[in-house]
């Protein structure tokens, strides 16, 4: 209400002062032809005006909110990335043929764009068949529900609203979470209960495996020396080390 009158007001304003300078000019040059000419003159660039200002320049803003919205959420990618996604993603590993995964998501430090687009394009695309047996569901289960408050908070947080893919990724962890904390005992379960868990796992990796590479794009681009560290030490390889040598 109080914005809407300050509007009004703005606008009686604005006109009152144009009507004074038009008043102040007649005054001093008695020339209502030349005024009346120049408003219609000015009257028919308005909609040109309203064209640059409405399309262009919004067109410009929207672009800069849209750019600084995406560093928000590669901000909150890193936090879920460094506190638990690449933890995740190493006890997830086993249960699939890591020389396979090198190959396909290995990153390398003359990736360009493309590369990377090309790899989570894969990632999401692969369906990569999870080894139930080669992995710790134990673990895994406890490692997720010590991390279930911060998956929460993440899905409260309202930037995720513009990045539909992340939040899938968060949903697909959380539904394994889920799952696994819903079997009291993992250790006899039958076969067909350890192929649909296995379903998702493969779901889950995925999801992760392609939302990491995004990540790291952005890390190339506009922190080399973070890409770094993550050259050096991403789950995707047979030997990883912070060291650099």
């Amino acid at each position: 209400m109080k914005r809407h009158r300050f509007l009004v007001a703005a606008a009686l304003i604005l006109i009152a002062l144009s009507a004074t300078i038009y008043l102040v000019h007649y005054a001093i040059f008695r020339d209502a032809n030349h005024i009346f000419k120049f408003m219609v003159h000015h009257l028919a660039f308005l909609p040109l005006d309203v064209l640059v200002v409405a399309l262009i320049v919004d067109r410009i803003l929207s672009r800069r909110e849209k750019q600084a919205m995406l560093h928000k959420m590669n901000m909150v990618a890193g936090v879920f990335f460094d506190e638990m996604g690449v933890r995740l993603m190493e006890r997830l590993m086993p249960a699939f043929d890591r020389p396979e995964v090198s190959a396909r998501l290995g990153v390398k430090h003359d990736w360009s764009t493309g590369d990377f687009q090309k790899a989570a394009a894969l990632a999401e695309r692969a369906k990569l068949q999870a080894k139930i047996d080669a992995v710790s569901l134990q673990e895994i289960k406890e490692f997720l529900h010590q991390e279930r408050e911060f998956m929460l908070r993440l899905l409260e947080n309202p930037n995720l609203l513009e990045h539909e893919r992340f939040t899938d990724m968060l949903w697909a962890v959380s539904h394994l979470a889920e799952e696994l904390e819903m079997r009291h005992d993992l250790r006899n379960l039958p076969d067909s209960d350890l192929a649909h868990i296995a379903q998702d796992i493969g779901r889950a990796f995925n999801a992760l495996a392609a939302e990491w590479l995004d990540y790291v794009r952005h890390l190339k681009s506009n922190y080399p020396y973070l890409f770094s560290l993550v050259l050096r030490t991403h789950p995707f390889q047979e030997h990883r080390s912070a060291v650099v040598t």
